[in-house]
């Protein structure tokens, strides 16, 4: 309860300069990608529950001669990749936060696909729900492979409390402004998770 509480009450005291910069935010995007200007997808929440995540675009909707989009790194556009790296394309995800969908800290929501793949330890990334930012993306973000993601993902499940939070808070406003660990080495944003191959 007081985690909802604190979610609720920093996004209330941030409420005018996050609404105007997601309005200029929103402008660019419609300008430099097109629109729609937000993506929406279905992500597992808390206890695998399906919500509506949204987010600025940062890709465009290119694709190939028999109509499959194209890979990542062909569609994220410049611009896509400055809000990724500044991590305004999260915006949005502020209003999952409002209607309880997600808080402003634990593990990120992946993809449903995901589900099934996991290890039942890795599952328990679920039994919180899901951040807009996480311990994950403060210890390397995208830089990190999926097993020491999921790592740091069960660690705060096992380790949340208020100041860890606010820990996590503080460090991810560092890692924004040095732009730390935006994506994985090769990869336009992160690879693919398939499963626990070696397990």
């Amino acid at each position: 309860m007081l985690k909802r509480i604190f979610d609720l009450s920093l996004i209330f005291l941030l409420a005018l300069p996050a609404l105007l910069v997601t309005a200029v935010v929103a402008v660019l995007v419609a300008l430099f990608i097109g629109r729609p200007v937000l993506f929406k997808q279905k992500r597992p929440g808390l206890n695998g529950k399906p919500f509506n995540m949204y987010k600025f675009r940062s890709m465009t909707e290119s694709r190939d001669e028999s109509g499959a989009l194209l890979a990542d790194e062909l569609r994220l556009t410049p611009f896509g990749r400055f809000l990724r790296s500044t991590s305004l394309d999260e915006l949005p995800g502020l209003w999952s936060v409002i209607n309880g969908d997600m808080s402003l800290v634990g593990p990120r929501p992946l993809l449903m696909e995901y589900l099934p793949l996991y290890s039942p330890d890795q599952l328990r990334r679920h039994n919180v729900r899901p951040g807009i930012t996480g311990w994950a993306q403060v210890n390397g973000r995208n830089a990190l492979s999926w097993p020491e993601k999921f790592e740091y993902d069960v660690w705060y499940v096992d380790n949340q409390s208020f100041w860890l939070d606010i820990k996590i808070l503080f460090l991810t406003a560092k890692k924004v402004l040095v732009r730390e660990g935006v994506s994985a080495q090769g990869e336009a944003t992160m690879s693919k998770f398939e499963g626990n191959k070696n397990e």
